[in-house]
């Protein structure tokens, strides 16, 4: 990874040329809990200028980092960031917490990020990825695999969710996947079982075979459905 990184940013220079005021890798590869058959490698440019031409200018250099099997660059401008910070708030302190600079100031560092929207967005984000939860529960095939997959490419999504539900209830801020379930489970009560099962999983600690899928789903939608509302429901009263 750190020799597509040094080469992304290489590209990046040789491409944006004074344009190109930073480099940013955030989110779990910033993090020791990187693990490359399931985490996304995620990088943000800050430019000067985002106009069409300027981005037409790294378009071979976004083709060459999507062909490493890496999402696309999110490109934003400093002004931008700044009144997006607001609205983004979840993204932001995330950016700001789990971050590292390859290339330019570390301008993440010294972003106030305001939380007054930050409640709201915890409480629609939750409710929409529980909806959508439902959505794929009930367009899939009854199979092991099917139902694996479904929770495993949900996971990161709630529990960067249960973290910043944590943050807003000013609770202790959880630095991995496995305290912000556990956090949330010692707030409501609710049965972590299947969210352990698919860390454990993802991690490589347990094997399919060992899971029961039925059960553990089962357990995962409950778990979800308890947070959201008990969350919901602490947001109200604060």
């Amino acid at each position: 990874m750190e020799t597509k990184l040094t080469e992304l940013v290489s590209k990046l220079k040789a491409a944006a040329g004074e344009n190109l005021k930073a480099v940013v890798l955030y989110g779990s590869a910033a993090t020791s809990e990187y693990q490359s058959a399931h985490s996304d490698v995620n990088v943000l440019c800050l430019l000067e200028r985002a106009a069409l031409s300027d981005l037409e200018k790294l378009h071979f250099v976004a083709e060459w980092w999507m062909n490493e099997k890496n999402p696309p660059p999110v490109i934003f401008t400093h002004e931008e960031l700044l009144r997006s910070a607001d609205v983004f708030a979840i993204e932001l302190l995330d950016m700001k917490h789990r971050h590292r600079m390859l290339y330019g100031e570390d301008f993440l560092e010294k972003m106030d990020v305001p939380l007054k929207l930050h409640r709201l967005q915890v409480e629609r984000e939750l409710r929409n990825n529980w909806m959508r939860l439902r959505q794929a529960v009930l367009a899939a095939e009854p199979r092991k695999r099917v139902r694996l997959a479904i929770m495993l490419s949900s996971l990161p999504t709630f529990c960067v969710l249960f973290r910043h539900a944590l943050i807003g209830l000013a609770q202790p801020e959880p630095h991995t996947k496995r305290e912000a379930v556990d956090g949330v489970a010692a707030l409501t009560g609710a049965d972590a079982s299947g969210f352990h099962a698919m860390l454990d999983l993802r991690a490589g600690k347990i094997k399919e075979r060992e899971i029961d899928p039925e059960s553990a789903l089962q357990t995962y939608l409950e778990f979800v459905e308890i947070a959201t509302n008990e969350v919901d429901r602490r947001f109200e009263t604060r």
